[in-house]
């Protein structure tokens, strides 16, 4: 009875002890890998687990995340997600939450400028909350009058652009700017030259700053991972991180979740000329006396 009882008073002591050797951080969730989340604190990168809480929830860590982490003992580089900050924004494609930008990247030519398809992702990026920054590519195929009427059919929307190049170089030095201080994914189809254009800002592949950025200490990963690049040669001018979203896919479109009544609202352009419709719940499809239609008609919306 007596060792029963020194036992559980050592069992108890010892947890004391370990609960007072734990420690809280605050911090932001760098890379996802299979159950742990690599957290980034001022004392370090953690591997963390969620505490099962989430999963009740129905909610899930994602890349991006600002949260608070508990470590296991106090000389550990290991501990659990205790809290998720509220996110300004998410994506599910690649799964990241608190992006400042979208880079938009579509080839001029080769392939052919889609401008259906470019559509869609802005209105996809517009459900998700997050900023596009439209880069035409492969400016050297094309003449300049062509790039800039491209341009000019997204003025109207309020969307930033820029005619860029990662063969002769056109517009990479605005593109570094945009990065700093910044968490930016890319977007684009296949054939458009994401990679080109990225690495060509980066001066190196993206994939090998990669390799070079991750500090999780726990050897090499060979499954690819979501995961937040550092690029410290283009800290912003208040000393902000610069990241790019590092992903096994680039960002896709997913407009299943754009509901119709919704649609039209996802249109910056739509909005002053949407004032002039006789209807409120107008779709700007056959509906008469439709100020859209007579935007478009009159040349002030392509």
């Amino acid at each position: 009875m007596k060792n029963q009882k020194k036992q559980k008073g050592q069992s108890k002591n010892r947890q004391s002890r370990d609960i007072e050797g734990q420690q809280l951080f605050h911090g932001r969730i760098i890379k996802a890998l299979a159950d742990f989340y690599y957290v980034d604190t001022e004392a370090g990168v953690f591997a963390c687990k969620a505490r099962g809480i989430f999963r009740k929830r129905g909610q899930t860590p994602l890349v991006g995340d600002f949260v608070e982490i508990r470590t296991t003992q106090a000389q550990d580089i290991e501990g659990y997600v205790e809290k998720i900050a509220p996110r300004k924004n998410a994506l599910q494609r690649p799964p990241v939450a608190n992006v400042d930008q979208a880079l938009v990247i579509f080839a001029l030519k080769t392939p052919d400028l889609s401008h259906n398809q470019l559509t869609r992702f802005l209105v996809a990026l517009e459900k998700s909350g997050v900023e596009p920054v439209v880069l035409f590519q492969k400016s050297d195929l094309c003449s300049a009058d062509f790039a800039r009427s491209c341009q000019e059919v997204y003025q109207p929307c309020g969307y930033r652009s820029l005619v860029v190049s990662a063969k002769d170089g056109q517009g990479l030095e605005e593109v570094r700017a945009l990065l700093a201080g910044k968490v930016s994914v890319v977007a684009g189809p296949s054939g458009a030259g994401k990679s080109s254009i990225i690495n060509a800002v980066l001066g190196r592949s993206l994939q090998e700053t990669g390799d070079v950025s991750r500090k999780t200490g726990r050897g090499k990963q060979t499954t690819r991972a979501t995961e937040l690049i550092e690029l410290p040669d283009l800290a912003g001018e208040d000393g902000a991180k610069s990241y790019i979203v590092d992903t096994p896919g680039f960002f896709a479109v997913d407009a299943s979740a754009i509901a119709e009544g919704e649609l039209a609202g996802l249109f910056p352009e739509f909005i002053s000329a949407a004032e002039q419709c006789r209807f409120q719940d107008c779709v700007h499809w056959k509906e008469p006396d439709c100020g859209v239609k007579e935007a478009v008609a009159a040349g002030r919306i392509s």
